[in-house]
């Protein structure tokens, strides 16, 4: 009898055990697909022109979340794609911007500047070593023995040495001066095919001459927005005038199809996703408006974009099937959620808003506190809509750092065009409310400045020195998310989800460790499917 009952047990523990539904495959490669200013709705308002393998095929067969949120200000193309990969917010990873400024030296530089490292293929001086914790990338390194490869191709430094992090196997941007794919001497080899595509005469820097932007199909069929009053053909020579040929090619589609060349150039050579151990490929697109564009509201050159941008998804799509298999890839796009917009206000016309002026507030904030303090340049730089002072001054002085901040904030509050200024020390030591959290997501103590400045919307801040930008609007702008391929079970969630979310639900793909200072859960969805 005992013997029959242990075997019913037996028997009944051996059949729950089957029932038990099997985990997913790690991947065997991952590619994380960041699209710079890629638009939600643009993306699902000229879906009538893309083709099946492009955004359509995501669209449709992907999990779709169709909104992310930055928890954190003054979003660029270096701080959001670092939150992207760390799964943490500015305040953790250090970067806080595409560049910082040097108190100390009164210079700007690179977010990523370190004289330790050589340019290669540049006179730049960079390193990843800026980012302050892991990215997603490093934590694959680290756990597969350094056996993983991981590489990242991008338009721009910041991008790439904020997907690659600390451990890849190689990092690549697109130099400014020479249009050749340039890297830093941090990273310890060089891919023969980067070296190779460099000294051939295919390498942008030989081609730039005589590449021309036009419109890829007739713009008729380019008849998204209801506002075009005038269709136009236009003709870009990406060569440029002054030397920005290559800053101008950035801007162009054309630069998604020399990101795109380079990664299916490294899939075919057989280098990612063929080896018991995961690959990891990060990419970085371009989606923004062309300076050069006759309408910046609705042009035809954005429309012209995302066209060409779905060609290249489908032919990068097509080739991960093709030499890895999508079941064998786990594929992220996501967007960096913000949007250079130029508006174009027809004459006749007054809006809301105002001009201001960083150099005029920045004199006028220093006679005041000279009237409180004495005679001194108290003030040492307005930047990136940030005031910062000269500490070492102040500590001399004998006065005290969050009286001056307090005394200053609430003088500038009184400008025209101010919403509201926050101190540092509000955000380190303040009482907490919901805008100073979001401030302090994106302080990191001795980078970012002494008073946080926000700008009442319709207003443009009016740089002598860097030219006039206009602030984005502070109305919503959808920014979407899509997880393609490796069984990924297709579906729309319309929750927004945070940035911070996205490394730790690739860590659990790959079953390893979430970045160091990742805190967020995985994404919900990612445990149901199973």
């Amino acid at each position: 009898m005992r013997k029959l009952t242990s075997s019913i047990i037996a028997f009944l523990s051996i059949t729950v055990l089957c029932a038990q539904p099997l985990p997913v495959e790690v991947p065997k490669l991952v590619v994380g697909i960041t699209i710079d200013q890629l638009r939600g709705d643009y993306l699902k308002l000229f879906r009538y022109i893309y083709g099946d393998r492009g955004f359509n095929r995501l669209l449709d067969k992907g999990l779709v979340y169709n909104n992310i949120q930055y928890d954190f200000p003054y979003l660029d193309k270096a701080s959001t794609i670092a939150t992207i990969y760390t799964g943490a917010n500015p305040s953790y990873h250090g970067i806080t911007a595409e560049n910082r400024y040097l108190v100390e030296t009164h210079q700007v530089v690179s977010s990523f500047a370190d004289n330790n490292y050589m340019g290669d293929f540049t006179t730049e001086m960079l390193s990843p070593l800026p980012l302050k914790v892991s990215t997603i990338t490093d934590e694959l390194k680290i756990a597969s023995g350094g056996q993983s490869n991981v590489f990242a191709f991008a338009p721009d430094a910041s991008q790439a040495l904020a997907s690659g992090g600390h451990a890849a196997s190689g990092a690549y941007w697109i130099e400014n001066e020479n249009g050749k794919w340039a890297t830093t001497t941090f990273y310890k080899s060089e891919h023969p095919i980067v070296e190779q595509h460099n000294r051939s005469q295919q390498s942008l820097s030989n081609t730039i001459g005589s590449t021309t932007w036009q419109p890829e199909i007739d713009i008729e069929y380019y008849h998204a927005f209801p506002y075009t009053w005038k269709q136009y053909e236009f003709k870009h020579q990406l060569e440029g005038r002054n030397g920005e040929g290559f800053r101008l090619f950035k801007e162009s589609p054309y630069v998604n199809k020399e990101v795109n060349d380079m990664a299916i150039r490294l899939l075919q050579s057989g280098t990612l996703g063929r080896r018991t151990n995961p690959d990891f490929l990060a990419l970085t697109f371009y989606a923004g408006g062309f300076s050069q564009a006759l309408n910046k509201n609705y042009s035809i050159e954005i429309q012209d974009t995302y066209y060409r941008l779905d060609l290249e998804l489908a032919r990068l799509l097509d080739a991960i099937e093709h030499y890895v298999g999508l079941d064998n890839c786990l594929i992220f796009i996501t967007s960096t959620g913000y949007f250079k917009e130029e508006e174009v206000i027809p004459e006749g016309i007054t809006t809301s808003g105002g001009e201001f002026f960083p150099e005029r507030s920045q004199a006028l904030l220093n006679m005041y506190l000279m009237a409180l303090y004495g005679r001194a340049q108290w003030v040492k730089q307005y930047h990136n809509e940030q005031i910062f002072f000269d500490r070492k001054l102040i500590e001399e002085s004998g006065f005290d750092l969050k009286e001056i901040q307090q005394e200053a904030a609430e003088f500038l509050v009184q400008s025209a065009g101010v919403q509201d200024v926050i101190t540092s020390h509000q955000m380190l030591h303040g009482a907490y409310n919901q805008n100073v959290q979001f401030y302090r997501n994106g302080y990191y103590a001795g980078i970012s400045g002494d008073l946080f400045l926000e700008l009442q919307p319709g207003w443009k801040v009016v740089d002598n020195q860097a030219g006039t930008k206009k602030r984005g609007h502070r109305n919503a702008m959808m920014a979407p998310v899509i997880f393609f391929g490796n069984h990924v079970k297709p579906g729309i969630v319309n929750r927004t989800i945070d940035a911070t979310e996205i490394a730790p639900t690739i860590a659990y793909r790959l079953r390893i460790r979430a970045p160091n200072a990742a805190k967020a859960e995985i994404l919900e969805e990612f445990y149901m499917e199973r």
